[in-house]
């Protein structure tokens, strides 16, 4: 356990003027408010806010920010208050705690919506100020450091999660060392067997690799001398998990990934840094397009560095960076590079810059309310690699990979966007599906009269256009929705003589929006358009109860109608009512377990999806419905895996057996064996729910020679 003189030391050592007092009350103040407290490793509770603060000096941060590290998770695990806080640190330490600390107390319909909101108040306190996030992720990496503690179900949730928000985060931030870790961490738990068999090559060549990495090294350090460019060049390997991903997207053995080692040149200024270049490629033959120049265009997380990719003395690809020292400290600490030595001072005009995609992210929140969509739109935000295109002025616009038109015109704006008919890329008509590529100059062709199409959702890749896509959509569904409700209405109104808009500014109507759950008329009569309430129990509420015959008056109670006959339990519950119309969709096949999601169809009754289906996401909210699954049935489902192996003899009967073992039955299954001597075995199984299946595929994947086992969407 990292001790508090160790922090101050490291404090003092970048930044000799600092206020070390305020550090140190902070710690004497969370070592009695955490004392007794211990975490599931055994150690003291202290030992995680002190390791916390220790993580935060490898970012060369300030007291400020060291305080709120050690004060935390005080706010949320201890009886300290915000009161308590600021009278003892001040303000700016009692924020970013405040921001760090998570929701609890409040109730949420789901945990994915707990952690939407959790991940929703983060966004939001980080971009008030950026050392909350900073905070959480050395937070959350001390968390993985210590996951080998939590029970195997947690493990996995909080690596998925990791994986998922926070590596991607830190790498939108540029804090790659932080992110190549929470990477590795979660691989090893999520994909214990991959993992395993990636750090045993990477050992295995190791002290052939040094040897290869010492001869790059000097060639490379001989031609810079020789043109009197005084450098540092490191070379390094790739981290577990980005070699795994490479494996996994050329679909190659371990052997076949040909840059697991890349190379570092590092140079005082920026003209040296393109002449180095040009020393490389005259050494070596470059790959075409694998020169980047990230120098000339940084990445919106301020990255800059030449990337090259040449053959190099043995006839294999070498990859080069080429960068400066003030760009290879951004390179490692990214947007924290920012905050150190000087936490009281504003960002300059370039730091602002890097913060476009968050400021957006904030407006993009406003408008989402289902957790859902908005973690569906942090995840799009988060992403890994963007294309650089220009406007017709030149102005560059960075967009995620794969962006198309469409991602652009509303990067520009809305009405841009929502005018879009064409588009032209260096001149020619392109279709809006095109794929922008980089250094493309893009011009958009709109009409006024023009409307988004919902058919763009299949395609738009930024959550800025999506967002106002489905926005739109939902607007004109909406008033389709509110003219149907009202002629409906009318038309019930009308056998008793009267008129709805004789009602609409009435006690009772107000009364019928209250009751039935709707904040205003309209929302209650588009309700009934969307067929979530029927228009006679809006009548009941606006005539006398003895002029209204007894008539079916739910959705829920027409479609269990329409069932003839009493059919078997489906297993699924809309809201406390079994014994209902309801069928699952063939696009994600939910399993008892999966947390699912609803979707009415008029005349079809439910469609169950689950949660993390794609096709849930573009449900129009106003037609989902909650469900949950029944307590007990003795259902079974079918459901497709994947198994990815070695061929060998016997192992297809090894794998049934497994199947068999976990008590699934196998309903069909097929085999496609590779040229590189692998093989994908499909299963489809019977299972009662998401728990038994995962029993069966840890069975199937403790197999040797198996080397990754998954559940198949459809």
């Amino acid at each position: 356990m990292i001790r508090i003189t160790d922090i101050l030391d490291r404090i003092s050592a970048y930044h000799p003027e600092a206020d070390l007092a305020l550090v140190e009350r902070a710690y004497i103040y969370s070592a009695r408010i955490h004392e007794g407290q211990v975490r599931l490793s055994g150690e003291p509770y202290l030992s995680h806010p002190l390791e916390v603060a220790g993580l935060l000096t490898e970012l060369k941060l300030g007291p400020v920010s060291i305080a709120a590290g050690l004060l935390h998770d005080t706010l949320e695990d201890t009886k300290a208050t915000m009161d308590d806080l600021t009278e003892l640190f001040g303000e700016p330490v009692t924020d970013i705690v405040k921001g760090v600390t998570k929701l609890s107390g409040l109730a949420f319909r789901s945990s994915e919506a707990h952690q939407a909101e959790n991940i929703r108040k983060m966004i939001l306190a980080m971009a008030d100020d950026i050392r909350v996030i900073l905070i959480k992720l050395c937070d959350r990496l001390h968390n993985m450091r210590t996951l080998q503690f939590q029970k195997e179900k947690k493990q996995i949730k909080i690596a998925q999660e990791t994986l998922d928000i926070y590596a991607p985060l830190a790498n939108r931030l540029g804090i790659y060392w932080i992110r190549t870790e929470l990477e590795d961490i979660a691989f090893k738990y999520l994909f214990p067997h991959q993992y395993r068999e990636v750090v045993n090559q990477v050992a295995k060549k190791k002290d052939e690799q040094q040897e290869y990495i010492n001869t790059i090294r000097k060639s490379i350090e001989t031609k810079m001398a020789d043109a009197d460019l005084p450098c540092e060049v490191q070379g390094r390997h790739k981290h577990f998990y980005g070699i795994y991903q490479k494996m996994m997207n050329q679909d190659v053995d371990f052997e076949e990934v040909y840059d697991i080692i890349a190379f570092r040149i590092i140079l005082d200024t920026v003209p040296q840094c393109y002449q180095a270049i040009g020393i490389i490629h005259s050494i070596w033959k470059p790959i075409p397009k694998r020169f980047k120049d990230f120098i000339g265009i940084p990445k919106p997380n301020m990255y800059q560095s030449l990337h090259t990719t040449v053959i190099g003395p043995l006839g294999e690809r070498v990859e080069i960076q080429i960068r400066t020292r003030e760009m290879d400290r951004i390179a490692r600490d990214g947007i924290a590079a920012h905050w150190q030595y000087k936490e009281d001072s504003a960002f300059d005009q370039k730091t602002g810059a890097a913060f476009t995609w968050l400021r957006e992210l904030v407006e993009e929140q406003k408008n989402l309310k289902d957790p859902d969509e908005f973690m569906e739109s942090v995840r799009i935000e988060l992403f890994p690699d963007e294309v650089y295109v220009f406007t017709p002025r030149g102005d560059v616009l960075a967009l995620p990979k794969a962006a198309t038109p469409v991602d652009f015109a509303y990067a520009i704006h809305t009405e841009v966007g929502n005018q879009c008919t064409g588009a032209k890329v260096d001149g020619r008509m392109v279709p809006l599906k095109y794929e922008l590529k980089t250094g493309e100059r893009v011009e958009i062709i709109t009409s006024s009269n023009h409307q988004p199409s919902k058919d763009w959702l299949n395609f738009v890749k930024t959550a800025r256009a999506r967002s106002r896509v489905r926005q739109h959509i939902k607007a004109e569904e909406r008033k389709l929705s509110l003219t149907l409700g009202r002629e409906m209405c009318d038309k019930v109104l009308r056998k008793y003589h009267v008129s709805l808009k004789k009602f609409l500014k009435s006690h009772e109507i107000e009364k019928a929006v209250h009751d039935l759950g709707y904040k205003t008329a309209d929302d209650l009569i588009a309700g009934v358009g969307y067929g979530k309430v029927t228009p006679l129990q809006v009548a009941r509420y606006l005539l006398p109860r003895a002029e209204i015959k007894d008539e079916k008056e739910t959705i829920v109670t027409r479609l269990r109608d329409r069932i003839r006959g009493r059919k078997a339990k489906s297993g699924i519950l809309v809201r406390g009512v079994n014994d209902i119309l309801v069928r699952f969709a063939n696009c994600c096949h939910p399993l008892p377990g999966d947390p699912v999601v609803g979707y009415i169809t008029r005349g079809q009754g439910v469609t169950v999806h689950r949660t993390s289906c794609p096709h849930s996401l573009s449900i129009d909210p106003e037609r989902r419905i909650e469900l949950q699954w029944a307590p007990e049935t003795e259902e079974v489902y079918p459901v497709r895996i994947h198994v990815l192996c070695h061929d060998r003899i016997g192992l297809l009967a090894n794998i049934t057996a497994a199947i068999s073992q976990g008590q699934a039955n196998i309903l069909d299954a097929s085999v496609n064996t590779r040229a590189d001597k692998r093989a994908d075995c499909y299963f489809t199984i019977s299972v009662s729910g998401a728990d038994h299946l995962e029993n069966v595929i840890k069975l199937v994947d403790k197999i040797r020679h198996v080397i990754k086992v998954a559940r198949l969407a459809a």
